[in-house]
């Protein structure tokens, strides 16, 4: 069984992993969803939501932009991390990744862009 977390905006993918308003939670078995819930994340710091997310059983993360270094805190906690998605839902999203249709494009954020936004799509 996999556990998908997805960083929300107005029931959407945030583009900016660290300011999401919810994490939606999608439970998949045999390349079905059978659980979705959502989790209000604790207030925003550098390095928290990788071992808050892992608490939880998460195995994977969609992401729209997230930077290098909180990749490599995921991969610590032994989730795998997905960046570049399209913003949509999280059930579209999960669907179009267990059917591997989801579409990628690089979308890694620089430290120092956070306040900016520049060159990172957030």
């Amino acid at each position: 069984m996999k556990k998908i977390a997805i960083p929300l905006e107005n029931g959407v993918l945030s583009a900016h992993f660290g300011h999401c308003q919810k994490f939606a939670i999608v439970e998949v078995d045999s390349n079905k969803i059978i659980n979705v819930q959502e989790l209000t994340p604790p207030e925003h710091a550098p390095g928290l939501y990788p071992p808050w997310l892992a608490k939880y059983g998460i195995t994977d993360v969609i992401a729209g932009g997230m930077g290098q270094k909180a990749i490599a805190i995921f991969n610590q906690n032994n989730i795998n991390v997905f960046v570049g998605a399209p913003v949509k839902n999280a059930e579209e999203l999960v669907s179009d990744f267990i059917e591997d249709k989801l579409v990628l494009n690089a979308n890694y954020c620089r430290p120092g862009e956070h306040e900016r936004h520049e060159n990172c799509g957030n």
